[in-house]
């Protein structure tokens, strides 16, 4: 039988969007609801408030970062084959 992986919060989505997309979605979403470092007390408190804005529970700052993490880019954009071949020529 095969092996069936677990996709956490994307189940909610069914058989709907596709795996990669759930995938993704998935590691982001998970990425955004984790405590993350406070850039002011260094401590793993700080909270997503909305998009883009955080708030650490620890010493109360509230302060604007990333969109899903307080420094971290979770996406990232790949390189079309045409840019890598240009990128080589000019090297």
């Amino acid at each position: 039988m095969a092996e069936v992986k677990k996709y956490g919060s994307t189940k909610r989505f069914g058989v709907r969007y596709g795996r990669k997309v759930k995938e993704r979605f998935g590691k982001i979403e998970s990425i955004q609801r984790k405590k993350q470092k406070c850039p002011y007390c260094a401590a793993m408190k700080a909270k997503r408030l909305a998009m883009g804005i955080w708030y650490c529970e620890r010493c109360k700052a509230k302060f604007a970062g990333k969109a899903y993490s307080v420094t971290e880019n979770i996406i990232t954009k790949e390189v079309a084959p045409q840019e890598k071949k240009e990128a080589k020529e000019v090297a």
